[in-house]
């Protein structure tokens, strides 16, 4: 009998890297996970250290693949944060920050210091723009490349000599291969299959000096995610990661993507879903944890104002990719529940339950709401008298603007756990209404969405899906297994190691459907009037802005 194969998806997150040890059908056989450095030398920098990445993802991979012959490793594949990596020409970490930390050389996705660079760059109205939603977003590389030059030239721009999507990073790590993959130069780079880079961007941006040999600095080859790359491991890295020389390496993907692909091409046969018996692009996958990403793919080009793409190849070869976003989703979360007078209060009860429930705050929040409530349906009508703008991190989508900031409306001067509750209850309300407003800019552009394929941390936060199958009126599917990120990223491994013929095989035969939730239709006007006061809450911030800038 043939020994099982295994292939091993490699996740780095924003706050830790994880590892599986993922089967031929998708099972997550083991799981690791080690927590990475944040650094924040000052506001709105954030920053890491690649070599400390690489590190734990060593050690997680050696954890998965404890107990299991090397030989039954046929691929690895990687995801990670759309990061960037600095590098000299004998490829050792340059400092991204004034302190001259050679160690802490990645600037972080959600580092916003280059939002004056990016707001520049939205201003010169160049056509590669039209692939970002018009707005280029100070979470994209252009920007922070500006900045690097214009803030730190001697002491980091002069020495760089690769920079890398941290993606790509990990992926050359494992191989030796400088080859980029068209997920991260596509969504974060503004390049343009097949046509590749745009020179007059560039140097009309004053980064001319990246057109240098064939832009070797940032990816001259390219391929689809999950093509092999090199000669698969070296044997550096295969000593590393406790593997065997030459085991297949995937080209990479952003960690968003890689949930994507680990939901989005599961087969729905039975399920009753109205996204049954159509194409794949009537499904919207939806990566939730610190911030979430909206994933719509289409067979043409779609341009969709205030979100990313389309995007050739940048998750399914050959199709076109939207990307919309919240920059601040369960961080949101975290921040309006960890900040509130009562949360003290709120872990004491916590606490005290966990023993005989297991509740974490959050599963305790959800069943405080549902004795607060006269039933299921009354936990959505709480939130009628408070209502949430957000952006409290700025707006990623479909505004495209990032000096947007929250608005709580309705507040009193009551600090009570049930006051906690209910604006916990309105942060989720809000984002869900977040993603309503995102659909309804990709249906004005040609998408039709059915159904949602939810996966990520907040996936598993039961009130955070019902509700935003409640304010989107659309069922949403989560899958069979929770760390939907993970098989994603096991499957350019499986592609890699050619034991799939492509992507869309291996998701089909990887990704499962674990459970359906549907649409309370009780809730339906409800929302629907939320919605309009939202639309109103952002239109009278702007109001208070514009007054504001009077003298």
């Amino acid at each position: 009998m043939a020994a099982e194969r295994f292939y091993v998806g490699v996740d780095v997150g924003t706050a830790s890297v994880r590892a599986a040890l993922v089967t031929r059908d998708g099972r997550l056989r083991s799981t690791a996970e080690e927590p990475i450095s944040i650094w924040e030398p000052q506001a709105d920098h954030y920053v890491q250290s690649s070599a400390e990445i690489w590190d734990k993802c060593c050690t997680v991979v050696k954890k998965v693949t404890d107990g299991v012959k090397r030989s039954q490793v046929r691929g690895i594949g990687f995801d990670a944060t759309c990061s960037l990596v600095v590098l000299d020409q004998s490829f050792q970490p340059v400092p991204v920050s004034q302190d001259g930390d050679a160690q802490r050389n990645v600037v972080m996705w959600m580092d916003h210091r280059a939002a004056e660079q990016a707001a520049r760059i939205t201003n010169t109205g160049h056509r590669v723009l039209s692939r970002v939603g018009g707005v280029m977003s100070p979470e994209m590389q252009p920007p922070k490349l500006l900045w690097l030059k214009e803030n730190l030239k001697e002491r980091c721009w002069n020495k760089a000599a690769h920079f890398f999507d941290l993606p790509d990073f990990l992926s050359w790590k494992a191989t030796g291969s400088l080859t980029r993959s068209l997920c991260t130069l596509v969504c974060k780079w503004t390049y343009c299959p097949p046509e590749g880079w745009d020179a007059s961007f560039w140097t009309g941006i004053g980064l001319e000096d990246l057109l240098e040999n064939h832009f070797s600095k940032i990816g001259c080859v390219s391929c689809s995610p999950g093509s092999p790359l090199g000669d698969g491991l070296t044997p550096e890295a295969a000593a590393d990661l406790g593997l065997d020389p030459g085991t297949a390496v995937g080209a990479s993907l952003i960690d968003a993507h890689a949930g994507g692909l680990g939901v989005i091409g599961a087969d729905v046969a039975g399920f009753q879903l109205p996204c049954e018996d159509r194409p794949i692009t009537s499904r919207m996958a939806m990566i939730c944890g610190t911030s979430t990403c909206h994933m719509a793919i289409s067979e043409q080009p779609l341009f969709v104002p205030g979100v990313w793409g389309p995007c050739l190849s940048a998750m399914v070869p050959d199709m076109w990719l939207n990307e919309g976003g919240q920059s601040a989703t369960g961080r949101l979360i975290d921040h309006v529940v960890k900040g509130h007078a009562a949360y003290d209060q709120l872990q004491e009860q916590a606490r005290q339950r966990l023993p005989f429930t297991g509740e974490n705050i959050y599963s305790y929040l959800n069943s405080h709401l549902t004795s607060m409530a006269d039933s299921q349906s009354a936990v959505d009508l709480l939130g009628s008298s408070l209502h949430v703008w957000p952006d409290f991190h700025g707006n990623r989508s479909p505004l495209a603007d990032p000096t947007l900031k929250g608005m709580v409306i309705g507040l009193s001067l009551s600090q009570t756990l049930d006051d906690l509750a209910l604006l916990y209850l309105a942060t989720i309300q809000a984002l869900a209404l977040g993603t309503l407003h995102i659909l309804e800019a990709m249906k004005e552009a040609g998408h039709d969405i059915r159904t949602l394929f939810l996966c990520g941390g907040l996936s598993k936060n039961s009130l955070f899906v019902q509700i935003h199958a409640n304010a989107t009126g659309l069922p949403v599917v989560l899958p069979d297994q929770m760390e939907a990120v993970l098989v994603g990223a096991a499957v350019l491994g499986a592609c890699a190691s050619q034991d799939y013929g492509n992507i869309e095989e291996a998701m089909g035969k990887m990704a499962k459907v674990g459970k359906v939730v549907q649409p309370d239709r009780e809730v339906q006007s409800f929302y629907e009037r939320k919605y309009k006061v939202f639309l109103q809450l952002v239109s009278h911030q702007r109001e208070y802005q514009a007054l504001m800038k009077h003298r």
